[in-house]
C-alpha cells in the first residue's frame, strides 16, 4: 500500500508566524505552527510530521508530494554530502535549519519513500488543501487564536510534539531570511511615508541582496529567491537551471559585486523587469533580471548576463 499526502507551509512576513501541513484527504490532515518561523521551515516541519504520524506503519510506502524544491532536494540530494561534512556546506558554514534536517534524517532512517514535486498554487487538491491548513495555521498564531490541529493519522499513537510550540522546543527560531533583510535604504521612503514599497523597489533590494556571496551560497534563502522554474544564461553562454544554480553556488558563491541600476519596468502587474550593470573583478557585465511575482513573494524567473565591451 501506498500512502500519497501533500505537505506544505507558510509564513506570513517570512519570518513571521508560520504554519505546516500535511493533508492525505479530509479525515486524516494535520497542522500545526509557531509564533515565529520561515516557510522553508514550515516546509521542513510538515514533512517531519508527517513521517512522525506514520512511523507506526513503518513497511507502507510513503509518496510526498511538495511544491518545495528546497526540502525535495535537501533530503534526496544535498542531505548526505552535509552530514559527511559534519552538518555543513561546501564553504564551512552550518547547514541552515540544522535541528530540522537532523531530525528529519532520523525518522527517514528505514522508511520507504518518494518525494515528487508539484506546482504550488496550480489547482493540484492535495497541495492546495495542505497549503489551506498551512496558511490558517499561520493566520491563527498571527491573531492570537488557536489553531486547528486535524484529526491526525488513523492509529498513530498520541504524542506530544514540543515543535507545536516552537521548532524543535527551541525557545527561539529566528532563521536570517532573505525577505527580513532587504537592504533598509530601499523602503526609507516608502516607510516615511507610510505608502507600501513599490514593486521595483522590491525588486531592486532582493536584485542587491543575491549580489553578496552570504545569500548565494546559502541554498536556503536562495530557495526561496529563484522560482521553481528559474533559468539563466550565463556571460559564458552556459543555461543553468534552478537546482544546477544553487549546488554551484552553494560550492563557490564568489565575491560581492557593486550593481548599477539602469531600468526597472513594470510589465503587467505581476512581473518587472531589472536592467544593471554589475562591477566585478573580471570586468562590467550588462545584465537582466525578470522577477515575478509567485503568491505573496517576488522571485528571480530569469536571468541572463553579457560581458560589456
Amino acid at each position: 500500500m501506498t500512502i500519497t499526502a501533500a505537505a506544505d507551509g507558510s509564513a506570513l512576513g517570512n519570518p513571521g508566524p508560520a504554519g505546516w501541513a500535511w493533508y492525505v484527504d479530509d479525515e486524516c490532515w494535520r497542522a500545526g505552527g509557531w509564533p515565529h518561523g520561515t516557510n522553508n521551515q514550515g516546509e521542513l516541519m510538515a514533512v517531519l510530521d508527517l513521517f512522525r504520524a506514520t512511523a507506526h506503519v513503518p513497511d507502507e510506502h510513503l509518496r510526498v508530494l511538495c511544491d518545495s524544491q528546497y526540502v525535495i532536494n535537501s533530503i534526496t540530494k544535498w542531505m548526505p554530502g552535509w552530514k559527511r561534512k559534519g552538518w555543513r556546506k561546501g564553504d564551512g558554514k552550518p547547514v541552515m535549519n540544522l535541528e530540522l534536517l537532523k531530525e528529519l534524517d532520523r525518522e527517514l532512517a528505514g522508511r520507504k519513500y518518494t518525494f515528487e514535486w508539484v506546482k504550488g498554487h496550480a489547482g493540484h487538491d492535495l497541495n492546495e488543501a495542505a497549503d489551506e491548513r498551512a496558511r490558517a495555521a499561520a493566520t491563527a498564531y498571527q491573531q492570537g487564536v488557536a489553531a486547528r490541529s486535524g484529526p491526525g493519522f488513523a492509529g498513530a499513537p498520541a504524542a506530544a510534539h514540543p515543535s507545536d510550540a516552537d521548532p524543535l522546543g527551541q525557545a527561539s527560531f529566528e532563521e536570517p531570511d532573505l525577505f527580513s533583510e532587504l537592504e533598509a535604504e530601499a523602503f526609507d521612503e516608502a516607510e516615511a511615508t507610510g505608502a507600501e514599497p513599490s514593486p521595483e523597489a522590491i525588486v531592486e533590494a532582493l536584485e542587491r541582496e543575491l549580489a553578496g556571496p552570504e545569500v548565494r551560497g546559502d541554498i536556503g534563502r536562495t530557495g526561496v529567491l529563484l522560482h521553481p522554474d528559474f533559468m539563466e544564461i550565463g556571460s559564458s553562454g552556459r543555461v543553468w537551471t534552478r537546482d544546477a544554480m544553487m549546488m554551484a553556488l552553494e560550492e563557490d558563491p564568489g565575491h560581492h559585486r557593486e550593481l548599477e541600476i539602469l531600468g526597472a519596468d513594470r510589465i503587467g502587474p505581476s512581473a518587472v523587469l531589472l536592467t544593471y550593470r554589475s562591477y566585478a573583478r573580471s570586468g562590467t557585465v550588462l545584465r537582466s533580471s525578470l522577477w515575478v511575482l509567485d503568491g505573496t513573494k517576488w522571485r528571480l524567473r530569469f536571468h541572463q548576463g553579457t560581458p560589456e565591451a
